[in-house]
């Protein structure tokens, strides 16, 4: 709220009106307007803004109760309170229910009307403040986070602005660390829907008989340990927004049900017999190419077509380098002040190292990096030495002139890095699945991918929970 706040008297009563106007301008806090009934009211609220309205109850042609329930439909964050020398219960009761701030029997006292006046102009300030950082929040969420001047960033930043107004499915494909929930995070904080709830969920995460309860929910008594009824995601996510990672991973079972969703915008419970009804919009992601999948008869082809939609295909890091240094300036600033640290630039030396490497986890394994500096260094300036030794590049190839036999492959870069990490964790799967930025289920199929010889966990006593 900037300047005086408005507000609007609303009394047929002509003395009552002037006295009640006299006493709210007296001290010179407020710019008040008058109206001699209802329908009087609701012309000015429809041209005007007001903070405030204190109206009498029983009018002419509109009353009181009308005037609170357009206000509350029009306007929520302008407070009402209600005047009438008809006091009663029942009416009190109705007008709370309603949405008024208070109820002022007549004949009332001065003091009375200025502390509730007071009071609830410091709500409405409460609630723009609010709404104010609810704003920034969905700024800081959306669009805005997206971080990158190459022209393929910028031309999905673009995208996204376009696509978040509407309800349309979006399909994001990338690779491991692109930033894929980043994206749809943006989609969802940039639409209508950005004040409701943001459900992702990692669809290689769970084993297939789990997949239908976490996401439809399940009943009492649905299966041995279902002591209660638990509602699924898509239930939570009720106006708002899911997110389904590794969408290619999903079964061909839980495709079918996912296609009812999508189609019929309904789930079932385990165990349920009532269909329940949800609204949300669907963003899924994938690294895998679903084209494919179609072809080899792995992935539904008409689930496919419900999901790509729109199509966001964003690029490894490597392939948008010249954003390097811009993300690790906006990561270390970042991370040095949720450290509280005042570390405000990156050596020459460290740059250069940084803007050589070829990040195999892309994005999210440059923030990495970053963080662990920050975390390493107590202050000043990050410098090579906070870089680990794969970035600092002491264990790459010392020629001059690399040729395509000596530089080594992505695989080959990202199969060092896991094994790093391993070492580094000490064997602790789901540690170093937190680190890379995966879930432990893909760090399996990594090492089996690579054919590493498992690194011992260490003897705990108890098996890590997946």
């Amino acid at each position: 709220m900037k300047g005086k706040p408005r507000l609007l008297v609303v009394e047929d009563d002509v003395l009552a009106r002037k006295n009640l106007q006299h006493i709210l301008e007296r001290d010179d806090k407020y710019q008040v307007k008058t109206a001699a009934d209802g329908q009087e009211a609701l012309e000015l609220l429809a041209r005007q803004d007001f903070s405030l309205v204190l109206t009498d109850l029983r009018m002419e042609r509109v009353d009181g109760m009308r005037v609170l329930e357009e206000i509350k439909r029009n306007s929520p964050l302008t407070e009402v309170i209600m005047l009438t020398a008809f006091a009663s219960v029942d009416s009190a009761i109705e007008a709370m229910k309603r949405g008024a701030f208070h109820y002022i029997a007549k004949p009332y006292k001065i003091d009375e009307v200025r502390t509730q006046v007071a009071h609830a102009l410091e709500k409405v300030k409460l609630q723009h403040e609010l709404q104010t950082l609810k704003q920034d929040l969905r700024k800081k969420e959306g669009v805005s986070a997206i971080v990158g001047n190459h022209p393929r960033i910028q031309e999905l930043i673009h995208t996204v602005a376009q696509v978040a107004p509407t309800d349309a499915s979006v399909l994001i494909i990338g690779e491991t660390g692109t930033g894929k929930e980043l994206f749809a995070r943006a989609l969802h904080y940039a639409s209508p829907r950005g004040e409701q709830k943001f459900m992702a969920f990692n669809c290689a995460a769970f084993a297939p008989e789990l997949l239908v309860s976490e996401l439809f929910g399940h009943e009492k008594g649905a299966f041995t340990g279902a002591t209660a009824t638990k509602p699924g995601l898509f239930e939570a996510a009720d106006k708002g927004t899911v997110f389904l990672d590794e969408i290619g991973d999903m079964p061909s079972s839980m495709q079918a049900k996912l296609l009812r969703v999508i189609q019929e915008k309904v789930v079932t419970r385990v165990r349920g017999t009532e269909p329940l009804n949800v609204d949300v919009r669907l963003v899924a992601a994938t690294n895998r190419d679903l084209q494919a999948l179609v072809d080899q008869g792995g992935f539904r082809a008409d689930l496919y077509y419900r999901l790509n939609v729109v199509r966001l295909e964003l690029p490894a890091l490597r392939e948008h380098a010249d954003d390097i240094a811009l993300l690790a300036h906006h990561f270390l600033e970042k991370h040095a002040q949720k450290q509280n640290k005042s570390i405000g630039e990156i050596s020459a030396k460290a740059m250069e190292a940084l803007m050589a490497y070829s990040y195999p986890g892309n994005v999210r394994e440059l923030e990495n990096l970053i963080e662990r500096a920050v975390t390493l260094r107590s202050g000043g300036r990050l410098e090579l030495a906070d870089l680990p030794v794969e970035v600092r590049g002491e264990d790459a190839v010392e020629e001059k002139e690399p040729t395509e036999k000596t530089l080594p492959t992505l695989e080959e870069k990202e199969c060092k890095y896991i094994k790093l990490v391993l070492k580094h964790t000490k064997g602790n799967k789901t540690q170093a699945a937190r680190i890379l930025g995966i879930d432990r289920v893909s760090l399996w199929r990594k090492i089996k991918k690579y054919q590493m010889e498992e690194a011992k966990e260490p003897d705990s006593g108890k098996e890590e929970k997946s």
